[in-house]
């Protein structure tokens, strides 16, 4: 997280749910930004893509992407849907998450969309769909779970 106290964090927050300005995240936590992360509000969804991008290959043969990756785009899918779903009144911790790895990441852009299944007042459970070109066809889905107080 940028250098933010706990009152600049929410009020940045509600600023970027109030003006639906997802692009600004990345701002408030600067993994989005070297993960290349954008977001995209399809109707009541939000959809996060992660770019092709050549250094996040593990696998050159293939090319495929590293498993790394792959979780850690899953694990800040959960966070901004999180924070754009949830009052939050600062920024939730994960307390664990588990991959499962579906089938092999291509090199090419990436889609992803996260579900709250258990919204708490102290940890919230979520789901969460990787895809590439068909959304039908996972590349990899997690489920986490978030302190949310």
């Amino acid at each position: 997280m940028s250098n933010l106290s706990a009152e600049e964090f929410q009020a940045a927050v509600l600023k970027v749910k109030e003006d639906r300005d997802w692009s600004s995240i990345s701002t408030l936590i600067p993994y989005f930004q070297y993960l290349g992360m954008e977001l995209e509000e399809t109707g009541e969804e939000l959809i996060c893509r992660l770019p092709r991008n050549e250094r996040f290959v593990g696998n050159p043969v293939l090319p495929a992407l590293h498993g790394g990756i792959v979780g850690a785009f899953l694990e800040s899918t959960a966070l901004v849907h999180m924070l754009a779903t949830q009052d939050v009144t600062r920024l939730p911790k994960i307390i664990n998450i588990t991959v499962e790895y579906l089938r092999s990441a291509k090199l090419e852009d990436s889609y992803a969309a996260a579900v709250i299944t258990k919204p708490g007042r102290r940890v919230a459970n979520m789901r969460v769909r990787a895809w590439q070109s068909d959304r039908n066809k996972p590349i990899a889905t997690a489920s986490a779970n978030f302190l949310v107080s």
